[in-house]
């Protein structure tokens, strides 16, 4: 098996980068940002009736259907009255914990949300994972521009399944 080894700009999908800007726009924007906001502040699961009671201006039934959409266009999972999964985040422990600038953990989707995360926030986090290759232990300093002080870490993208929502499973 020949390992092939891209740059991100090569990993680019311009196309895809639309789509998903197109998603985030709209009448469920708010909601998305309400919950990205309590993911960081609290973690997850965010229960449907939390964020009900938080949009002013919205009756049950419009959070509702914002939810649902977000949950259409796999922004968000959302099982059981509970936001679950809100990319970049995760209510359930996956193997990229990311520490915030205020101590606080949060368990990222995939590796390339775990780096995500810094420029989102606009602050400095740290990152724990495994290597792929050898399974030694990791932790990554990341900001807004990107990785510190680590120039050889590479991130390895597999291909998504059908029905998989991830696709970056390893730093």
């Amino acid at each position: 098996m020949l390992l092939e080894i891209k740059t991100a700009d090569e990993l680019r999908d311009p196309v895809l980068e639309a789509r998903w800007a197109e998603r985030r726009e709209g009448p469920q924007a708010e909601v998305l940002r309400y919950i990205l906001g309590a993911f960081v502040e609290r973690g997850g699961p965010i229960p449907v009736r939390d964020i009900e009671a938080a949009l002013a201006g919205r009756t049950a039934a419009q959070a509702r259907q914002a939810l649902a959409t977000l949950d259409e266009t796999d922004l968000i999972f959302l099982e059981e009255g509970v936001v679950r999964l809100a990319y970049p985040f995760s209510a359930t422990p996956t193997p990229f914990v990311v520490r915030l600038e205020d101590g606080q953990e949060r368990f990222a989707c995939c590796a390339i949300d775990a780096l995500g995360i810094a420029p989102m926030l606009g602050a400095r986090v740290v990152i724990r994972s495994r290597c792929h290759h050898c399974g030694e232990p990791l932790e990554l300093a990341v900001d807004a521009t990107g990785l510190l002080g680590a120039d050889d870490v590479m991130v390895w993208v597999g291909r998504r399944e059908a029905g998989e929502r991830r696709v970056c499973t390893s730093l």
